[in-house]
Order: structure tokens, then C-alpha cells, then sequence
């Protein structure tokens, strides 16, 4: 499933093109995706500008002239790629937006993991039921440290666990988590709770490098993952330990190999003498 860096390049990618652009046709080629879409979506949409686009956590956020918000979830197979009236449509295609400078936005999902959904004011995101138990945005001005230590205090869960959970930090995944623990020198099994002081800013900080530099590389391109013009991300070329199980550990000379554990279902990837 795409994260939070693939998202914000998304929408990067779509802002560059799309804001200011009025939507002149919208087809929706099936009545739902991961759950039903909105009613009336294709009236509500048509002939209104995209003022702004932006991202909550895994979510693309569409402000749409007369305040509304579409919001948008990728899934695990899902796309928006921009591309031309000429472009060949796919059988996967199954929300499609013509836009007036002849720009077309195809809203591509092969497993229907993927979803949309509509506000009519920006002012009832914040109670949204998607967005609404959310924590903290971990490159806002408001994540720090001292915030993340706060958050996981009472958390007896692994560190690795409590990463994931978005009412903890929004937007972190599966990949991020373990190339963050890794910088930050943190065993995936040590408990949340016992993160504070030095370790919290180290984490924090690991948490906004590694996000800033997938962000700038496009994001990570495993399965399904492309930006919005189509290409694919290459900050799967500098993971630490994600995938790595069995290579040297990149950054000490333990002479240990890179290891590999399941935690709640879930491959996590660590190097045993670095993170403690």
C-alpha cells in the first residue's frame, strides 16, 4: 500500500497540473470501489475548478471551488496518473476526469482496494470519520520529539507496532517504519513505552529524514506504485534494511546479516547489533 511519501508525490505530481483547472467531464465507470461512491459524485464535480490539492496521512485531498473536498485513497493497487484525451483507456479504469485544457484524470484500481469519497465544506474533514482519530502529521511544525515521546508513553506495545498505528503518527507504513528505526538505531521489538528523551528525538527526527528523502526520490515503486505522470519512484534503490534480509548491514561492521521477523503479520527488517 502506498505511504505517505508516495501520496504527497502524488499529489505533488497532480497539484502541478491540475489546480486551477476546471472539470469539464467526469465518468464514473463503476458504482463503487472499495466501498460505494458518493451519490451524484459525477454532478457534483463537473464544471468545478480544483482549487487546491493536498494530503492527510494516506489521503489525497481534492479542494474543489465552492469549498467541497474530495478525498481519495489508493489502496494497495490503486493510481491517479494524468495523461491525454489520445491515451488508450484501461480495463481498470473506473473513475475517469476530463479536464478543460484536455488533461484527463484516470483513477486506475485492478483490486477495488482503493476509494472516494465527498464533503460539501472543507470545515467537516476534521470530524470526517476517516480523518478524524488521525495523529500528528510527522513532517508538520507539530511533530517533534517531545510530541512523539507523549504519544507513546503508555504504549506497551513493540515500537514497530506502534508506528503503525494512525491515531499514533498518520502516514507511516510497513517500509518507512523499519527504514526509521534503523536510522534511529531502535530495535523494532523494544517496547513504545520506553522511547523517550534522546531516543524520542533521534526517532523524530529519523522519521522526517527518511520521509524527506522518498519524497524527493518520487517515493518507493514496489507492485503497483506510480506518480502521477505515470513514472515509477526509485527510493527503493537506497533502503537500509527493507527487503535486505540476509545482506551486510549497511551502516556498522557487525559482520551480522541484515534480519528478518513477523510482527503482527507484518515482515519487519532490522539489524540486530546496530538497533537495540
Amino acid at each position: 500500500m502506498p505511504e505517505l511519501p508516495e501520496v504527497e508525490t502524488v499529489a505533488r505530481g497532480l497539484a502541478s497540473r491540475l489546480v486551477g483547472r476546471r472539470m469539464t467531464r467526469v465518468r464514473l465507470n463503476r458504482a463503487d470501489l472499495r466501498t460505494p461512491l458518493p451519490p451524484g459524485l459525477a454532478a457534483r464535480l463537473e464544471g468545478r475548478r480544483i482549487e487546491r490539492i493536498g494530503r492527510r496521512a494516506k489521503y489525497l485531498l481534492f479542494h474543489i471551488e465552492g469549498g467541497a473536498v474530495m478525498l481519495a485513497h489508493l489502496g494497495m493497487s490503486g493510481r491517479l496518473v494524468i495523461g491525454s484525451e489520445d491515451t488508450a483507456p484501461g480495463p481498470h479504469d473506473h473513475v475517469v476526469m476530463g479536464f478543460e485544457d484536455g488533461a484527463v484524470l484516470r483513477f486506475n484500481d485492478a483490486r477495488r482496494f482503493g476509494l472516494l469519497d465527498y464533503v460539501a465544506a472543507e470545515s467537516e474533514l476534521a470530524d470526517h470519520p476517516r480523518l478524524k482519530h488521525l495523529g500528528p502529521e510527522p513532517l508538520g511544525n507539530g511533530f517533534s520529539g517531545p510530541v512523539l515521546a507523549r504519544l507513546l508513553a503508555r504504549k506497551a506495545t513493540p515500537i514497530k507496532a506502534a508506528l503503525l498505528d494512525q491515531t499514533v503518527v498518520a502516514g507511516l507504513g510497513n517500509i518507512y517504519v523499519s527504514e526509521s528505526l534503523f536510522w534511529a538505531g531502535l530495535s523494532p521489538r523494544r517496547l513504545a513505552r520506553t522511547v523517550q528523551g534522546e531516543r524520542a528525538e533521534k526517532l523524530a527526527g529519523a522519521i522526517r529524514s527518511v520521509l524527506e528523502k522518498a519524497i524527493a526520490a518520487g517515493g518507493s515503486s514496489l507492485r503497483d506504485y506510480v506518480q502521477a505522470s505515470g513514472e515509477l519512484g526509485y527510493f527503493q534503490h537506497h533502503w537500509a534494511v527493507y527487503g535486505k534480509e540476509g545482506e551486510a548491514c549497511p551502516d556498522c561492521d557487525c559482520g551480522r546479516a541484515i534480519r528478518r521477523i513477523v510482527q503482527s503479520g507484518r515482515s519487519t527488517f532490522y539489524c540486530a547489533k546496530r538497533q537495540r
